[in-house]
């Protein structure tokens, strides 16, 4: 990742929800991730949304027609991130030990200093009806396959000993999400640290070798 994409992505880090506009929507919907996030989704009233926005629930209704209309923009927007988080990494130059190691780094990083955000984008899923579902479904379909690649690359460059590409990316892809449930601010590790760790843990998981190393075999 070059200086100018790092700058890019501590800003979107430093500004989150900055892409809802205007600024009352983005209150809403601030409130519905803490609100889904601490009850659950089906637990949360709309009442509650509006409370913790310090509107009045009519006020809601303004911006988004039903509490699943909320649920839907809140995945949208973090299934895009993590997309664009992966895909950037994918699509980035250097080995397939750098780019993925680049891919677990990010994708943590995001999930630990957003753990808030990702336990709904990630946990409730099956909180939205027939109709929503399978747009986020995709953008899942599409995290899986840029992981799938880099794994798949560096399996043919011989530096992964992978026999099951498609299962390690699920796990790979589970491993790294996990975070988001037990993260704790106040914990050890910060969210780089964390990132740093699963990366290795990655590494690890494809029986890694460095492109000279693989060369050698």
């Amino acid at each position: 990742m070059t200086q100018d994409e790092r700058v890019e992505e501590r800003a979107v880090d430093e500004m989150p929800w900055a892409e809802v506009t205007p600024d009352a929507a983005r209150r809403l919907l601030v409130a519905a991730v803490e609100a889904f996030a601490e009850r659950g989704y089906h637990a949360t009233t709309t009442r509650d949304i509006a409370s913790r926005a310090g509107m009045s629930p009519a006020a809601l209704y303004i911006h988004y027609k039903t509490k699943e209309e909320l649920l839907l923009r809140i995945s949208s927007i973090g299934h895009e991130k993590a997309l664009m988080i992966l895909r950037r990494a994918a699509d980035g130059e250097g080995s397939a030990v750098d780019r993925l190691t680049e891919a677990v780094r990010s994708f943590v990083r995001w999930h630990a200093g957003h753990h808030t955000t990702a336990r709904v984008v990630q946990y409730e899923l099956d909180s939205l009806g027939e109709e929503h579902r399978p747009a986020i479904v995709e953008l899942r379909r599409r995290s899986d396959a840029a992981v799938r690649e880099i794994i798949n690359d560096g399996v043919k460059a011989g530096e992964f000993d992978v026999p099951d590409v498609p299962g390690t990316t699920v796990a790979v892809l589970s491993l790294c999400i996990d975070v988001a449930r037990w993260f704790n601010t106040e914990g050890r590790r910060t969210p780089d640290e964390v990132g740093a760790l699963y990366a290795d843990l990655v590494l690890r998981m494809v029986g890694a070798h460095t492109p000279r190393q693989a060369a050698q075999k």
